[in-house]
């Protein structure tokens, strides 16, 4: 405010009533902005004020955030007004701290920031404030300012509370506070609804008492407590089918899991009974609708297993949509961003060159979480920031938090710092709504809301559904150890079935005999489904075998390319849009790519995989590429995506290849490793036709994303049946860079390696590389597909020695294992043979300039070390009569690297009398010394030592 008028009349006096309340808005517009309001109200607010010079304290305070307010000795109409809006506004953003959100009510409400005592408000004051001024949404019933603020208590501290302050956008905040103040999301159910909602309700309930009975003592993570998940959920899925969705991917914990499999996904009651009796399954499954319900050659236990099916929706008996329950081991959170990869993938259309074509209203995912989970673990908050990112972004996701009000044996108070689960949310501007798991009708409504923001406006929402837990953390637990109090409650408290059942019968529109027969028929069914059941299974099979097109390894793979048609794709990608200003010093390196099919030049690293790229795009492959620094390279080397240096502009050589039919993807992910991995899993599990590939900036971050290797990766298919042909590129090499910089944990990944469930590679030139990526490529859809786990270079990546020739990537195909030229070639003399994997071979071949008479030395260069290449190694070692030593060297720690898992094997190849040796770096805790100067020295020793007779 420029100036503030002592005088205490001016020409406000002559305001009442609306027009008071049309300046005083237009007055904070002005407080805003002066500029923005009519030239001859501001020539007044600057030379008068506000419409008393006594209320400019009272205006000031309504802009503070303070909950608090106190009018002036002589109130006027103004402050009083201004008091009434303060309060309705501290309805909307406090109300949910006096709500009616806790279904054991065992916590105490806090609504002093919206009584009207706080605000020396009465309620004749409030009802000569025009409704509009507080609550310009409200239905017609509310026809005065006490009956507006009695309209906001009702919806804002009820059995479903909002907060939203926190979402900054003012259009999704008012169309937020429309919603909620008009009541138009509120369900107004028929009779026949609600008795589909009981009939829901008792199907929950009696699912969970009859494998209570049935399967004593057994695991289930019991639903019970949070039932109206369920309706919840069906009301979710019939909702968004309803407006278009096909595809409804849903991540979840173990809480609630094999009635959500039952009931929203529909996995028949008898394969859940079979899993609880260990008996033969498979037999069960449904031919109809059916996509598939999981299980792999070990399997898993039952509450870990999801399903894919095609379904009707409830209540939507003519539409069919796809809906998954993703496999999720007991990192519980770790699913969350793999769900939103299946999402994104099933949103794409990868059949035309460029970026993928994006229908975000096609598919969505709904990500149930723990309540000690969701603050607890950083997997969250990472795919929160994923959400809108350019390269992950869904059209936004909906969390539910089945929120039991305790974690394991940990009360709330023990296991997160903020006064509710849901508040993560709040750093990314998600609207949280919290409701009270007993009111079934108010969780229906909190599931049409998060729908419709998401539709609307492209963004997460979170509904935390508070509830409690009937039993322990799982039905072995006896709670009343650790949480008595809240037990002694619990036990005392009717379950959300019944509480429904007596609204309704206190309505007259069911009687106790309609329940009682209904109960009856949905314990009849439940008992027809388990005598279905087979017999327990006696003698199971525990040999456990992966199928023959897993064990048998990869088929036979062409991945040579006619010569002239590779020229032709890099002719085509160094051909630039006319006018397009490539930074001068890399355009003058991208043209020098052409002299390599003249004769007068190698093909780099870089330069065999755009390559290869551009190929397997050819060929009518999708690619998606990600990972921090992908587009240009953490090493400044790949270049996919070219910037003109005048306008900024991109330009991407691989979207506009002639007579291509698949897109391209290539994006800088976000500082962030478990969720990127897991995302890119999911995408090309929902992709399988996709080349999908997660580069580290450096191997050694993939650390972050153990998890996903350890339990997704390495083990799905066995786990689940579920196939991946994903591909990790790890770089991986000692350049004296320090431990962190050095190692990308190779040893990890073969640790992992079993029933041929992946491939990892440590190659050594850019050609070997080019057939690597075309053989994945090729295998994708295939049965023997499996993921793929790459060792990539660094000082390598523009190394002579580690480059090839065109005709090498024409002409060539992969080799689990290669020669070292110039040695080896004397059969009788030699005496040693060396074996390495990736860089180390590199600097053995450049030592190897420096010397002479090396007659009785051979290397071998493993560039497939899992599986391991027995045989080829085999076929090599018959060559040489007189061999007495097998030395394998290695860059990387004894305990580290390949050596422990190389060992064994090399023992079992080395023929009779040959001794099996190790060159390397001693056995340290540290991947490698900190010192260029020291890693240098030691370098020098192991290549010394290595090649000295």
């Amino acid at each position: 405010m420029k100036k503030q008028s002592t005088n205490q009349g001016g020409p406000w006096e002559s305001f009442y009533g609306p027009n008071l309340g049309y300046v005083i808005e237009v007055f904070e517009e002005y407080l805003q902005d002066p500029d923005a309001v009519d030239p001859e109200l501001k020539e007044l607010f600057d030379q008068w004020g506000p419409p008393k010079a006594e209320d400019a304290q009272v205006l000031a305070d309504a802009q503070s955030a303070d909950a608090s307010f106190s009018l002036p000795a002589q109130p006027t109409e103004l402050s009083k007004m201004v008091a009434a809006v303060k309060l309705a506004d501290n309805i909307r953003t406090y109300g949910h701290l006096a709500a009616d959100i806790n279904p054991l009510n065992d916590r105490e409400k806090d609504t002093r920031r919206i009584d009207l005592s706080a605000f020396d408000l009465t309620e004749e004051d409030l009802k000569k404030i025009p409704v509009d001024f507080l609550c310009p949404d409200a239905p017609e019933h509310v026809t005065d300012g006490l009956l507006a603020i009695k309209h906001l208590k009702k919806v804002y501290t009820k059995k479903l509370a909002y907060e939203y302050a926190h979402v900054h956008e003012l259009e999704e905040k008012n169309w937020l506070r429309e919603k909620i103040e008009s009541g138009q999301f509120f369900p107004k159910l028929t009779k026949d609804q609600k008795l589909l909602l009981l009939r829901r309700l008792a199907e929950v309930d009696g699912f969970e008492k009859f494998i209570h009975r049935t399967f004593v003592g057994q695991k289930r993570f019991s639903i019970e407590g949070l039932d109206t998940m369920v309706p919840l959920l069906d009301e979710m899925v019939r909702h968004s089918v309803e407006a278009g969705a096909k595809t409804v991917n849903i991540g979840m914990a173990h809480r609630g899991r094999l009635n959500v499999l039952a009931h929203v996904v529909g996995k028949p009651y008898e394969m859940i009974f079979a899993e609880f009796q260990h008996a033969p399954s498979k037999d069960l499954i449904p031919s109809e609708g059916s996509i598939g319900i999981t299980f792999g050659w070990t399997g898993d236990v039952k509450y870990h297993l999801g399903a894919d099916r095609e379904i009707s929706p409830r209540q939507l008996p003519t539409a069919r949509a796809r809906v998954t329950l993703a496999n999720n081991p007991s990192h519980l959170e770790v699913v969350s961003p793999i769900v939103a990869g299946y999402t994104r993938a099933a949103q794409e259309t990868r059949e035309d060159k460029g970026y993928p074509e994006q229908s975000p209203e096609t598919s969505y995912a709904i990500m149930i979480h723990g309540d000690a989970a969701f603050p607890g673990q950083g997997v969250v908050a990472e795919t929160l920031n994923m959400s809108r990112l350019r390269g992950y972004g869904t059209g936004g996701s909906i969390h539910l938090i089945a929120n039991n009000m305790i974690g394991f044996t940990t009360e709330s108070r023990d296991s997160r710092s903020t006064k509710y689960a849901s508040d993560t949310a709040k750093g990314f501007e998600v609207p949280i709504v919290h409701v009270n798991a007993d009111d079934p009708e108010a969780c229906l409504t909190a599931a049409v809301l998060a729908y419709e923001y998401r539709k609307t406006f492209g963004k997460d929402f979170v509904i935390d559904l508070i509830g409690y837990r009937r039993f322990g953390h799982n039905e072995m637990d006896e709670p009343m150890v650790t949480n008595p109090l809240m037990y002694k409650i619990i036990h005392k408290h009717p379950n959300v079935k019944q509480l429904f059942a007596e609204k309704l019968l206190s309505e007259g529109i069911v009687s106790k005999d309609e329940i009682a027969a209904m109960d009856k028929e949905i314990e009849d069914m439940l008992k027809a489904a388990y005598d279905k059941v087979p017999a327990k299974d006696d003698d199971p099979d525990t040999i456990l075998a992966p199928p023959e097109f897993v064990a048998n390894g990869l088929p036979e793979i062409k991945t040579s390319v006619d010569p002239a048609f590779l020229k032709g794709l890099n002719d085509e990608m160094l051909q630039w849009p006319e006018g397009f200003n490539v930074f001068k010093k890399l355009g003058k390196i991208l043209q020098r790519r052409g002299l390599a099919f003249e004769g007068k030049g190698k093909i780099d690293w870089a330069h065999a995989e755009t390559l290869a790229f551009a190929s397997i795009l050819k060929d009518g492959t999708p690619i998606r590429l990600t990972g921090q620094d992908s587009e240009r390279g953490t090493f400044a080397q790949r270049h996919l995506v070219l910037h003109d240096e005048q306008s900024g502009k991109e330009y991407i050589p691989l979207h506009n290849l002639k007579e291509t039919h698949a897109s391209f993807v290539v994006h800088n992910s976000p500082l962030t490793e478990t969720a990127v991995v897991g995302y890119e899993y999911g995408y090309n599990v929902f992709a399988p036709e996709t080349l999908v590939l997660w580069e580290a900036q450096f191997g050694d971050f993939s650390n972050m994303a153990q998890v996903m290797f350890d339990q997704f990766i390495s083990a799905g298919r066995a786990k689940w049946g579920q196939k991946s042909g994903l591909v990790l590129l790890l770089p991986h090499a000692y350049e004296g860079q320090g431990p962190e910089h050095s190692s990308a944990r190779m040893e990890r990944f073969l640790q992992l390696g079993g029933e041929y469930n992946w491939t990892v590679a440590n190659c050594s030139t850019s050609g070997q590389y080019f057939h690597l990526l075309r053989r994945q490529a090729a295998i994708l859809q295939k049965e023997e597909v499996r993921p793929l786990v790459v060792m990539t270079p660094k000082s390598l990546l523009r190394n002579q020695h580690a480059s090839v020739t065109a005709e090498e990537l024409a002409g060539g195909e992969f080799h689990s294992v290669l020669e070292q030229k110039g040695t080896g070639e004397n059969h009788e003399a030699v005496e040693r043979i060396i074996l390495g994997s990736g860089k180390i071979t590199i600097d053995l071949e450049e030592k190897l300039g420096e010397m002479e008479g090396l007659d009785w030395l051979h290397i071998l260069r493993v560039e497939e070390v899992y599986p391991f290449p027995n045989q080829d190694i085999a076929t090599i070692l018959e060559r040489y009569p007189n061999l007495k030593e097998i030395v394998w060297i290695q860059e990387e720690p004894k305990n580290m690297g390949a050596w422990s898992f190389a060992e064994p094997r090399l023992r079992e190849l080395a023929p009779e009398g040959v001794s099996v040796h190790y060159v390397g770096r001693r056995r340290r805790s540290s991947p490698s010394e900190g010192e260029a100067t020291v890693h240098k020295k030691e370098q020098s020793r192991i290549l010394n030592e290595a090649l000295t007779r």
